[in-house]
């Protein structure tokens, strides 16, 4: 019987060393690599060519999404299923949109993770049935966009996004966005370079200003 070979990449290494034994165990998984930052996973699946990477979101250096982007163009057919804390619909998403076949918490209990990583080496999306939904939700909010009858190309803000501009708009600082909806201060920074990338701006407050005239985000009362 052949293995699935495994990379993992992940910043605590105690994390890894507990996944490591859980795989390990199994009669069809095998772990030939860890990585501790995106630059060292991009590197290490160049080198060790795995079926499958167990790639964490958050990491130094390259992000997890970043770095399965990098992978995915050097390599298509590597699975990459992300594992993470983070249950942020745009990392959700940029995470699938760069090429990840499953993204799961670490809540998640163990047996369930490992019908998951089978699931997603058939070539089965490994997703959650919570964020699953939120991603059907997702969809369907994108398809009830109304047309725009001008031919200009209209920007389509997740609702994570329209959240954080909206509290841009009334003056928040990232620290007080952050608080206010329970993220990371870097992951607020995060929604605003994809922001800013979608609406071609270059400052936060432009972009506010724009969201608002053009209906992207809710009117200040």
């Amino acid at each position: 019987m052949t293995k699935i070979r495994v990379l993992l990449a992940d910043d605590h290494s105690l994390f890894r060393e507990g996944l490591r034994g859980i795989l390990n165990a199994l009669p069809d998984f095998e772990v030939v690599g860890e990585a501790s930052d995106g630059l060292e996973v991009t590197i290490k699946a160049r080198e060790l060519v795995p079926d499958l990477i167990i790639m964490d979101v958050s990491m130094p250096g390259y992000n997890g999404v970043e770095a399965t982007q990098k992978i995915k163009e050097e390599a298509p057919e590597t699975i990459i299923v992300m594992l993470t804390v983070s249950d942020d619909d745009e990392q959700l998403f940029e995470a699938i949109k760069s090429g990840a076949q499953g993204y799961l918490l670490k809540s998640i209990r163990s047996r369930d993770l490992i019908t998951m990583l089978q699931g997603a080496v058939r070539g089965e999306a490994a997703i959650s049935p919570t964020l699953g939904g939120r991603m059907l939700d997702e969809f369907r909010r994108l398809s009830q966009q109304p047309a725009r009858l001008s031919g200009d190309e209209v920007a389509v803000l997740t609702g994570r996004e329209q959240e954080v501009l909206g509290l841009v708009a009334v003056g928040d600082t990232d620290m007080e966005i952050a608080e206010t909806l329970c993220l990371s201060v870097h992951t607020v920074k995060s929604h605003m370079r994809n922001i800013l990338a979608k609406l071609h701006l270059s400052h936060r407050h432009e972009a506010a200003q724009f969201a608002l005239r053009e209906g992207l985000i809710p009117p200040r009362k």
